[in-house]
């Protein structure tokens, strides 16, 4: 209580700190557009089987919505830094929303596409960097604590989206479901938007714990590197492939762990649960991670998720039943959430909060890049092989490769 006093203006006599709103609404915005995300791997199955399309064809739109994400994500970074969250949210809200809906009217490949990959890429560009960027402006203290628990919105939709998706699809049909949530995302994150606000000074309050931070003299993470500074740093270069690699293995799996398990003749909705095993586990990796960042440092959480994702894919290469596919989830999940919830603070302590949202958004281009390979070729090696193991193996030795990078980023010091 005596921090949250700390962190009011010192005309203000009131103790609420709008921050925690903040947090909150991120939070759910992430939970509401990550839902919908993640129902494409339940809904993968169903287009199959009605159009007939390959699997490297159907999870192309997949991996074209992430390059959208990454073409946008600068732009995005830096419509943060200059407008604040609200306005581009607003935005986002709509033009994914719309996308979901549309997906209900596709009858060709061009209309996946278009719907999917073009406008679904377009709002998701807006899912992680705005949200994240704005609670690291609100927070000093307990930064990788409240970074957590906003980026376990992603979880906790990979958590619902699928079985809600596998649910609605049995009632209504995938075409129906999409519709539905078309019209909950637009609805939900336009009106949470509003409650967004781009830093304390808005509402006449400081970030909290800011007064602590200042008397510690740190004024270079208030201030920070430009992008053309962090461009010059090496450490940005060693930091900007453990993006892709992250990216790579989690939509990789996301995309084709529903298809993997129907294959082993596990049924569509355990299927659905192993994928949303994953989702719940990544909250709880996400906050019990983001908080041991706070002690430990977030370079530490990146190298201990990389490590984790590592072993759970090399237990994915011999997992048969399902039992042992909800234990790979488990572990998975866990991970990836450690790795998400590194990368905003990481980069506020590398690089200060100068361009954070621009410098966020340059990682992801890492990351979306990583995210539109990884289901692209995974579903084209099942096309040639008829099967995901060398798929999956590729995916071990790319996240090997990001245990490789967080080591030298730690001993790295410029």
């Amino acid at each position: 209580m005596a921090n949250e006093k700390m962190s009011q203006s010192p005309g203000k006599e009131s103790s609420f700190f709008y921050g925690y709103v903040v947090v909150g609404a991120s939070l759910m915005i992430m939970w509401i557009m990550w839902a919908g995300y993640y129902a494409f791997g339940v809904f993968f199955k169903p287009m199959l089987n009605e159009f007939g399309w390959t699997r490297a064809m159907t999870a192309g739109a997949f991996s074209l919505a992430s390059m959208m994400n990454a073409l946008l994500t600068i732009g995005v970074g830096k419509l943060t830094d200059r407008f604040g969250p609200r306005i581009v949210m607003t935005f986002a809200g709509l033009i994914l929303g719309l996308g979901f809906f549309l997906m209900s009217q596709i009858h060709s490949v061009s209309h996946l596409y278009l719907f999917y990959g073009i406008l679904v890429g377009a709002g998701m560009s807006c899912a992680f960097i705005p949200p994240l960027s704005t609670v690291v402006r609100w927070f000093h203290k307990r930064r990788g604590l409240m970074s957590g628990i906003v980026a376990a919105g992603s979880g906790m939709g990979s958590l619902t989206g699928p079985p809600v998706a596998s649910l609605l699809g049995s009632i209504y049909g995938w075409r129906v479901s999409y519709a539905i949530l078309g019209c909950v995302v637009l609805v939900g994150v336009v009106l949470l938007a509003q409650f967004l606000k781009r830093n304390p000074e808005q509402v006449g309050q400081v970030a909290y714990g800011e007064d602590q931070i200042g008397q510690q003299g740190n004024p270079s993470m208030a201030e920070g590197l430009s992008l053309r500074e962090t461009l010059h740093s090496p450490r940005f270069w060693v930091f900007f492939p453990t993006g892709f690699c992250y990216g790579y293995c989690v939509f990789a799996i996301m995309v084709h762990m529903v298809p993997h398990a129907i294959e082993l003749k596990i049924s569509a909705i355990k299927a659905a649960y192993i994928l949303a095993t994953i989702g719940g586990l990544s909250i709880l990796g996400k906050v019990l991670l983001g908080k041991a960042g706070d002690i430990i440092g977030s370079r530490y959480t990146l190298m201990l998720g990389f490590i984790l994702i590592c072993v759970a894919l090399i237990w994915l290469l011999p997992a048969k039943t399902a039992w042992m596919l909800f234990v790979f989830g488990g572990c998975f999940g866990f991970a990836l959430g450690g790795i998400a919830v590194s990368h905003s603070p990481l980069i506020a302590e590398l690089f200060g909060l100068r361009s954070h949202g621009l410098i966020f958004g340059v990682l992801n281009i890492g990351v979306m890049t990583g995210a539109a390979t990884g289901p692209l070729l995974t579903g084209y090696i099942f096309d040639v092989t008829n099967s995901y193991q060398t798929a999956f193996l590729l995916c071990a030795v790319i996240s090997f490769i990001g245990i490789i990078l967080t080591v030298f980023l730690r001993i790295m010091k410029r």
